[in-house]
């Protein structure tokens, strides 16, 4: 029994929202490089911008949730866990989406953002065809 444990509550804690899961898939594919560069701050508010689960969220207050979700874990990698908790396989296939996105926006995808991706497809239970058609989409998107 630890120092704290008589002021924890014995109620399971709290699922986290799809709207934080979401920002929470972002913000891990943005940092997995060590670094958040300005086109992905940009890309990210974007998508807070367009996506119906954001609608009349406030950007800092969905980075904030995140962060302390991605807190719990002791890396980025074993932080993707999480995303088990999305309500759906839609909503985790649109996680897969915007990660792939982030990481294809800054043109070069290192190391780290490809495990990353990997990982997140297979705890997203995105399969191998509905991966690579949104890789194909997002070169095309994305070809200079």
């Amino acid at each position: 029994m630890g120092l704290l444990s008589r002021f924890r509550s014995a109620a399971p804690a709290k699922r986290p929202s799809d709207d934080v899961l979401l920002m929470l898939s972002m913000l891990l594919m943005s940092g997995a490089d060590g670094y958040f560069d300005e086109s992905e701050v940009g890309s990210v508010a974007a998508f807070v911008g367009q996506l119906p689960e954001f609608k009349g969220k406030e950007l800092e207050e969905l980075i904030a949730q995140a962060s302390k979700l991605a807190n719990k874990y002791s890396n980025f990698l074993d932080a993707v866990e999480s995303l088990r908790e999305l309500s759906s396989d839609t909503v985790k296939r649109k996680a897969f989406v915007l990660a792939a996105d982030l990481a294809m926006s800054s043109g070069e995808v290192d190391e780290a953002e490809d495990e990353l991706l990997t990982r997140m497809q297979r705890i997203l239970g995105v399969d191998d065809f509905t991966a690579q058609k949104v890789l194909e989409v997002l070169a095309m998107k994305y070809a200079r």
